[in-house]
């Protein structure tokens, strides 16, 4: 039972509300994955954590920004969650909007959360992404291009005051896109 206490104990005691089992396994001294599980299922049971989703493990109270980016990794938040706190888009919606290598749209406790894949190589750039332990959200202006890039000019932006335009310059070359650029530029006045 001590391994269980030291796995209860990592999870309740790190600032981190949601976790996997690879998560797990490097944070705690257990490296036996059998054991880890075992462990997470009794304390799932117990009702001391959650597992509201395969692979998953949250604290009873979570961040659902920390669940969007460890949904599937690698993600972050961005486009339309990202535009509408910044006051670029004013329509609201509470579906949580990733970027990541895959396009999937699911609910988990009355969560909505929208990934929108996007291109391999733009991952290589992390500029304009903003890491704060396991969540990582895109700046407005990185959101601001992704919606671009990914919308193919089908969007609507409702104030794009709160841009910083030199930032959307220095950004614009990670996408490598000529249309892109011409669009951001017409928008921004660039």
């Amino acid at each position: 039972m001590s391994s269980q206490k030291n796995i209860l104990e990592t999870i309740l005691e790190s600032p981190r509300t949601v976790f996997t089992i690879q998560s797990l396994r490097m944070l705690s001294e257990n490296k036996d994955c059998s054991k880890l599980s075992k462990s997470l299922n009794y304390y799932t049971k117990e009702g001391k954590i959650s597992n509201p989703r395969k692979g998953i493990y949250t604290k009873k109270e979570y961040d659902v920004r920390e669940m969007a980016c460890c949904i599937f990794r690698p993600a972050y938040i961005s486009l339309e969650y990202v535009l509408q706190r910044s006051g670029i888009v004013f329509q609201f919606d509470e579906t949580i909007t990733c970027v990541s290598y895959l396009s999937r749209s699911l609910e988990i406790d009355g969560n909505r959360y929208s990934f929108r894949i996007i291109k391999p190589e733009l991952w290589v750039g992390m500029e304009g992404i903003s890491q704060n332990d396991n969540i990582c959200i895109a700046t407005p202006e990185r959101a601001f291009l992704d919606m671009l890039y990914l919308s193919a000019g089908n969007c609507y932006f409702d104030n794009l005051h709160p841009l910083n335009k030199k930032t959307v310059r220095k950004l614009l070359p990670l996408y490598n896109s000529n249309t892109l650029c011409a669009r951001a530029t017409e928008l921004l006045e660039l």
